[in-house]
């Protein structure tokens, strides 16, 4: 199995390789055509993955599928293989129902994200380059806590019923509490950042961290922006690391990206504890985010029902982890293909109630 996912790792690092130092080299202003094209590409390249999973579990390449699953209904023994957890089906329907579920849960991120861009004024133009970063950061941060649930899981199974709680907790929490824009000056990460180290007042080119007296720290802002004397540069020492405001941004998707990952891996957890597929469906789910939230930026506002049917998914999922001994013994074995169609249906119903939503301002007087 160490080579399936060094592999896999592998593949990940190379389309990020491409992606950064290839076709976005150069910091520019993502458009929305250009985001639904690589928005279009991730979620087909996600998709396309489902046939690599088919075939590997249903040949039980290095491995596969013998990984022990508690969502599984009905384990087989095979002559020389021993327990069969997953087969082909069951592992493509798992692993596309924890891509659907991944991939819902990060459009969530994204209101979030924009809210930190708006606040920090990033340029759209430096956008993509932190998202990459943070999606970085986010994909080492979540294989580590999917290594440790996996084990968690394996050893102590009744664990799965304090995440299945946690998962309708929180998702009532979500559909009742509002949430309401918050300060990230007051955030713990953001101010214990700024005791660390001395924190720049403007932007320096793409730069997330200058020395104070190099060429970088002279840079020219960004056009456009009003031109304004950074007085941290002017009273640091020569030689003295400085961070800018394009860190903090950073720091704080990072930070954000953490918290979304406390609800989102217990619900994959809820579909499947094969680690592979965990870990798979999440990276693919998260790969696409940037150009998603290029996509979509512009019309979070027109989603008014979407954390409403997230808030559903959640404990639609989190029921689903406290019943699945019950589950599989009602619907027997294809109760995963029920759940992938029950999120399906939710997660449709919160878009198509979204957008038939009359748009603000909008009147629905006759005409005199």
């Amino acid at each position: 199995m160490f080579w399936m996912y060094a592999g896999f790792v592998a593949l990940v690092l190379l389309l990020l390789a491409l992606d950064l130092g290839v076709f976005h080299r150069k910091a520019h202003v993502v458009s929305i055509r250009e985001a639904l094209g690589w928005s279009v590409f991730w979620i087909a390249l996600g998709l396309l993955f489902t046939l690599f999973i088919y075939a590997g579990y249903e040949h039980h390449w290095l491995g596969l599928g013998l990984t022990h699953d508690l969502m599984t209904a009905s384990p087989k023994e095979v002559a020389g293989l021993g327990t069969v957890y997953n087969e082909g089906g069951s592992a493509a329907v798992k692993y596309i129902t924890g891509y659907l579920v991944e991939k819902s849960l990060a459009v969530d991120n994204i209101f979030v994200i924009a809210m930190l861009f708006a606040f920090f004024a990033v340029p759209p133009m430096y956008q993509h380059r932190v998202l990459f970063w943070g999606i970085i950061g986010a994909l080492i941060m979540r294989g580590a806590m999917i290594a440790v649930g996996a084990q968690l899981i394996l050893r102590f199974s009744w664990i799965i019923y304090v995440f299945g709680g946690f998962l309708i907790v929180t998702g009532i929490k979500m559909l009742v509490l509002k949430g309401g824009e918050s300060d990230p000056n007051r955030n713990v990460i953001v101010r214990l950042t700024r005791r660390l180290m001395p924190i720049t007042e403007r932007f320096h080119g793409q730069h997330f961290l200058v020395r104070a007296g190099s060429s970088a720290s002279h840079a020219p802002p960004v056009p456009g922006a009003a031109v304004e004397t950074d007085r941290v540069v002017d009273t640091a020492k020569p030689g003295t690391i400085l961070a800018t405001p394009l860190l903090l941004a950073l720091v704080m998707v990072e930070f954000t990206d953490l918290i979304f990952a406390v609800d989102s891996i217990p619900a994959i957890f809820a579909i499947t504890a094969d680690p592979f597929l965990v870990f798979t469906s999440n990276v693919f789910a998260i790969l696409g985010l940037r150009s998603l939230y290029f996509a979509l930026a512009g019309m979070i506002d027109r989603f008014h029902y979407l954390k409403v049917s997230l808030s559903f998914v959640l404990m639609i999922v989190g029921v689903k982890m406290m019943t699945h001994t019950w589950l599989k013994r009602v619907l027997g074995e294809h109760f995963n293909m029920y759940l992938l169609f029950v999120v399906l249906g939710v997660l449709l119903a919160g878009v198509a109630a979204s957008l038939l939503k009359p748009r603000a301002g909008a009147t629905s007087e006759p005409a005199s």
